[in-house]
């Protein structure tokens, strides 16, 4: 998952012309962290990746090849790919998977939910493509309080559970660094979402197809000899979850703009915990869907959806009565 998050001037469209694509996309980003789960039961995290990247590529690329659209020729938008491939989408990837071994898709799904206050240090402090600000750093302030509350971190032992978090919250932290780099190097280039997803994608496969063997020392299983469950979950996170979210979401972007779109983001976990307490009777403690809001509603500050620092303007002195 790609989005952007700094302030857009793209006209508003219709609510009904986009709420209910943001609403299909919540739910198949939500929903991927189930497939996740799955997947793991039978694929090691890095085999997983791969077969995601690889399906998701053979989906876009199949796209290009309907619209007759190439995939980019300047070495420069490659190299670039390259980056934001294996920091969007190879390495964030594998990690939730390794997570998922250990903790909740569920809870997976509201660590996700952290990835624009990442975003934010970065882009300012790395990248210089966003500002900062009072309202901003008190965002972050609550973002950071709500992650200590979905971590429990007046009752954390350590072991699987707390090393699971840790490897989600660096997935988040891959994502918060993509995003902005993204925005940087290659937002500005004519090449469409389409194909600029693709050249992401093929790249991605490259780097996991390499590095996947070396680190398992193991063959990748035959598909054959996989359950159909696990088959479908990884088409399902390569053909939807990288392949028609990604042109559901240029669409939004086009519609919306860059910015608001990404409050789908905020809308993810909610299908995460549906999804891992209905279809996998996951168990969940009362303070991580807590400190999951708590989390939302820094972001929802630090992103300027609300302002609790605007300050009123003062109430004019009514004239004296003659």
């Amino acid at each position: 998952m790609s989005t952007a998050t700094t302030p857009d001037s793209t006209p508003s469209a219709p609510v009904r012309a986009w709420l209910p694509t943001m609403l299909v996309l919540a739910a198949i980003w939500g929903c991927s962290f189930l497939f996740i789960s799955v997947g793991v039961r039978e694929l090691p995290p890095l085999y997983l990746a791969l077969g995601r990247v690889l399906a998701g590529s053979a989906v876009l690329v199949a796209i290009l090849l309907v619209k007759r659209e190439p995939l980019p020729r300047d070495p420069r938008l490659w190299a670039h790919s390259f980056v934001v491939g294996a920091i969007g989408s190879a390495i964030p990837w594998t990690l939730f998977g390794y997570g998922e071994e250990r903790i909740p898709s569920l809870l997976a799904g509201i660590w996700n939910g952290i990835t624009p206050l990442i975003v934010l240090p970065i882009a300012v402090l790395i990248f210089r493509t966003e500002t900062f600000s009072a309202q901003r750093g008190f965002g972050l302030l609550i973002g950071f309080l709500g992650m200590l509350v979905v971590l429990g971190a007046w009752r954390v032992q350590g072991g699987a559970d707390l090393l699971g978090q840790a490897l989600c919250m660096l997935a988040a932290f891959f994502y918060g660094l993509a995003i902005p780099y993204q925005k940087r190097f290659l937002a500005g280039t004519a090449l469409s979402g389409t194909a600029l997803s693709a050249s992401l994608l093929l790249c991605a496969t490259v780097q996991l197809a390499i590095v996947a063997p070396l680190v398992t020392l193991q063959a990748p299983p035959a598909p054959w000899s996989l359950s159909v469950e696990v088959v479908l979950s990884v088409l399902a996170l390569g053909a939807l979850g990288s392949g028609l979210a990604f042109v559901l979401s240029m669409r939004n972007i086009r519609l919306i703009g860059a910015s608001r779109s990404s409050m789908v983001t905020y809308l993810m976990p909610v299908f995460s915990i549906l999804v891992g307490v209905i279809v996998l009777h996951e168990h969940i403690t009362w303070y991580q869907p807590v400190g999951g809001l708590v989390v939302l509603l820094g972001v929802a500050v630090s992103q300027g959806l609300l302002n609790p620092l605007r300050r009123k303007p003062p109430v004019p002195a009514e004239a004296p009565a003659t």
